[in-house]
């Protein structure tokens, strides 16, 4: 699966992704799924999260959904019925990352509540690992997800087509068994987009880390103590900042801030610190680069800073082949 919410489901990229090969677009907004459907997006599409209040437009836009609450499945039920489709689901375990996942000890009552369920089908289980906690989708945890798979196969007598192992942190994983078992899918976002795992964030050989570039023009240049000056109070978000005193600092503003994108997620393609940012400016030093104000400053993002830049309104987003 191709995960394109951290592109704001960009159809043009989930057509590059289908294209590149992956059998389904997963995402976890709803809005991401009806704009890719309205602009052409040829694919069955997953998604990955499940409001319960949202489950007649999940029957509508999603061919398959991942749950974990058994009020919402029945809810998905119904809708179904009104809608008179057949929804497949997945059922999320968990397994140490403590997100989001049915325990283990509660899956055999929680599939055996779901299979008298009208208009759906139970088609898989999955799990989700690093992304809240850390926790690594090892030989281990994978053994005991096919496990799993294969004791509600035999209690059930029914056959599980999809047994999803994860997301972009099983990169090593899938790089170093030769025993898969059961898994025969991962959600992959973050290492199609931006070319890394996600543990470490090693490079994946063969990709580019550089397919996504922030770019913002400079608005000021002017040399200034680097130490603010008068009696220090918090900043506009909460903070008390307290900068060593390097002397004066030749200082470039670009028109980009926190309301843009996560400052923190951003690293300057050319030799410059960042010093911090407000809502609307990004203040570094030049050391002694050349910029003048109009000019442009290339960085490289994050997967958290792709995400926020994506989601802005206000950083413009433009496609080159």
């Amino acid at each position: 699966m191709g995960v394109t919410k951290g592109v704001l489901g960009e159809p043009a990229i989930a057509m590059a992704m289908s294209q590149g090969g992956v059998h389904w677009i997963a995402d976890s907004r709803l809005e991401n799924i009806h704009k890719m459907t309205a602009a052409g997006v040829n694919s069955k599409f997953v998604l990955l999260r499940t409001p319960l209040s949202l489950a007649k437009s999940v029957v509508t836009l999603a061919d398959i959904s991942f749950n974990t609450e058994l009020e919402t499945i029945k809810s998905l039920s119904y809708q179904a019925g009104l809608q008179q489709k057949m929804h497949q689901i997945v059922i999320v375990v968990e397994m140490g990352d403590l997100r989001e996942g049915v325990l283990p000890c509660d899956l055999t009552s929680f599939v055996r509540e779901i299979l008298i369920l009208p208009n759906l089908k139970l088609i898989g289980i999955a799990c989700n690992l690093a992304c809240y906690s850390g926790v690594a989708p090892d030989v281990k945890k994978m053994s005991e997800l096919s496990r799993l798979a294969e004791y509600i196969e035999s209690a059930f007598s029914l056959r599980l087509e999809l047994i999803s192992g994860g997301n972009s942190a099983n990169y090593h994983w899938s790089q170093a068994t030769q025993q898969f078992g059961r898994i025969n899918n991962l959600r992959i976002g973050e290492s199609i987009l931006l070319g890394c795992e996600t543990l470490t964030r090693q490079a994946i050989p063969g990709l580019h880390l550089n397919a996504f570039q922030l770019i913002a023009e400079v608005v000021e240049v002017k040399t200034k103590p680097s130490r603010p000056y008068g009696q220090i109070g918090q900043d506009a978000f909460g903070l008390i900042k307290s900068p060593k005193d390097k002397g004066l600092m030749r200082r470039v503003i670009c028109a980009l801030g926190k309301q843009d994108v996560l400052i923190s997620g951003i690293t300057p393609a050319s030799s410059l610190e960042i010093l911090g940012a407000s809502s609307d400016h990004l203040l570094l030093d030049s050391k002694n680069s050349h910029f003048q104000v109009g000019d442009e400053v290339r960085f490289t993002p994050d997967y958290g800073a792709l995400l926020t830049s994506m989601t802005s309104p206000f950083v413009h987003k433009y496609l080159f082949e």
